[in-house]
């Protein structure tokens, strides 16, 4: 026995005994995300039922059950209620009901003891709309101009063919506001400055004003021309409407206009509920948010994430190797470098907050209000690169990163053997020469791993992003179709931010308490593809070099 201590063996079977358990420990939490996420994009079916609440007042329920738990009898009376037997425990459901502009509140605590008969009628519907939530009742009219044109089974036909036109009149006129109204607005907005620039140059030439003035007498004119078009397309959206009646017995009239998407889960069969789940499973990663982030898709926060996790990679990497560089190859051994390598390990441990009060203090109030105010005076006082933009965050990111690209890169350069490099220098080569062609590749596999850390903690950090650039809501991408295209300015939204909004920021938390596990699995995914990248071209970089090592 004292031999198979000494031997080491059981510290290696310990050390892969914990490793196992990491491992079920990750794939369990991924799997429980995984769970609590994805089921929400599946269509669940809507009850009926007459429920009696414990003050005796019986009504009429419709909705779907979200959750349940079960919660201690004790618990149920210190809040009035009185349950039915004499059991420890009871089941609760948290039942959804929608219909928040008439009910006033989408979700509800219910007992499943006070409910009556459940049935699932195949003609209650499911409507989702682009404001108050959902919708649930049954379909009883659907008009047009007012007048009503189809009823039962014939205003469903009416309903699901006019919604596609509804749709596709909403898509182009949202692309008429957005993509060519937006354009001519900033196209407007960089001739006021180009004009404010000339007024404080003191240029008064005459040729240069009227120029100006012409092209922004052309930019108004399209502009008139392409409100006049989509106003001639809110009639034709405006035009169609339909009737439900809800749980309470009321008449509810829903424009087409206001509606994304309208189901009959009861009704659907197992193909007709796939292609929903992956026609919502899509808008989740490619439509933008609505009502608060508790709807639609994520799309800007994913493109803010990636394209922030790219910018910080690009600043960071040649920082970090060229510090490591001058620490490896060029300083002079000694108590500085030696202060110097032990302030980067500690700038490794600094909380990531105080990197986001530095980042607002030096990035963007110091270097972007210099910005400002020598190559942007005409925007003053409005602040171009003096407030906090995608910029600040990327290079905010790189410094909290830089000693881990720092530390990594430096193991690298000190496994390249001697040898390599004297053979070098003996064949002609420059100390520059040798470590550019020859330390540098070798050592790239090095770096690449420091960036692969580097991209797994940025990508996941918050709180400095909140003070740097990070919104809740961004109006237009960093990247557009207008000049310059990269917009380095603008803020971004960032999907560890998204799920900090929708989790504990929400008005309707609830309703979005889903959406941050659908949210946390796709940041999860995010990272794991730009950090898969990233070994790719390490493990290929291994393979080139490998040869030079043997």
């Amino acid at each position: 026995m004292n031999g198979w201590f000494k031997s080491g063996s059981p510290w290696v079977w310990l050390s892969a005994a914990a490793v196992s358990v990491c491992i079920l420990l990750v794939v369990a939490l991924l799997g429980l995300i995984a769970a609590r996420g994805l089921v929400f994009f599946w269509p669940k079916q809507v009850l009926q039922t007459h429920y009696q609440d414990p003050s005796g007042i019986s009504y009429r329920l419709i909705g779907e059950i979200q959750d349940s738990e079960e919660i201690p009898a004790a618990r149920l009376r210190e809040s009035g209620i009185e349950p039915p037997g004499d059991r420890d425990s009871y089941t609760r459901y948290l039942f959804k009901t929608g219909n928040r502009d008439a009910l006033g509140m989408d979700f509800r605590m219910i007992l499943p003891d006070f409910m009556g008969k459940v049935e699932y009628p195949a003609e209650l519907m499911v409507v989702e709309r682009r404001e108050w939530g959902n919708l649930y009742g049954y379909l009883k009219e659907f008009r047009e101009d007012g007048r009503v044109v189809a009823q039962g089974e014939a205003a469903v036909a009416e309903l699901q063919r006019r919604l596609k036109e509804a749709l596709e009149l909403f898509g182009e006129i949202r692309h008429i506001e957005k993509d060519l109204i937006g354009a001519i607005n900033y196209q407007l907005e960089q001739l006021r400055l180009e004009e404010r620039r000339l007024k404080l140059a003191g240029d008064n030439d005459p040729a240069k004003r009227d120029a100006i003035e012409a092209r922004r007498k052309k930019l108004r004119e399209e502009y008139a021309e392409l409100q006049k078009k989509r106003n001639g397309l809110f009639p034709q959206l405006n035009r169609y409407s339909f009737t439900a009646e809800i749980m309470t017995g009321q008449l509810v009239e829903v424009p087409l206009a206001k509606v994304v998407r309208v189901y009959f889960p009861n009704a659907m069969g197992p193909l007709d509920k796939i292609g929903h789940y992956f026609g919502k499973l899509w808008e989740f990663v490619s439509d933008e948010p609505r009502e608060a982030n508790t709807e639609g898709g994520i799309f800007p926060a994913i493109f803010g994430t990636v394209m922030m996790v790219l910018l910080m990679s690009v600043v960071v990497t040649p920082c970090g190797v060229v510090a490591a560089v001058y620490l490896r190859e060029y300083a002079r051994q000694g108590f500085v470098v030696r202060l110097i390598r032990i302030a980067v390990n500690n700038l490794a441990g600094v909380p990531s907050i105080v990197y986001g009060v530095f980042g607002l203090g030096f990035f963007v109030y110091f270097l972007g209000g210099g910005i400002d105010a020598l190559f942007y005076p005409e925007a003053l006082p409005s602040p171009t690169f003096g407030t906090p933009g995608i910029l600040w965050s990327s290079i905010t990111l790189a410094l909290l990163t830089l000693p881990v690209v720092i530390v990594a890169t430096e193991e690298g350069l000190a496994r390249v053997p001697r040898s390599i490099r004297e053979g070098s220098l003996a064949l002609g080569a420059t100390k520059a020469e040798t470590l550019w062609r020859t330390v540098l590749p070798m050592a790239s596999p090095a770096m690449m791993t420091g960036l692969i850390l580097a991209v797994a903690r940025a990508a996941g950090e918050v709180a400095p992003l909140m003070l740097v650039g990070v919104v809740k809501l961004a109006p237009s991408l960093p990247l557009d179709g207008n000049p310059p295209f990269l917009h380095l300015d603008r803020k971004f939204m960032h999907l560890g931010f998204h799920i900090y909004d929708v989790g504990f920021q929400s008005p309707n938390v609830e309703a979005a308490r889903p959406l941050v596990y659908a949210t946390s699995l796709l940041l999860i995914l995010v990272i794991v593809v730009l950090n898969l990248t990233a070994i790719r071209i390490r493990n290929h970089l291994r393979e080139k070099y490998r040869s030079l090592e043997s």
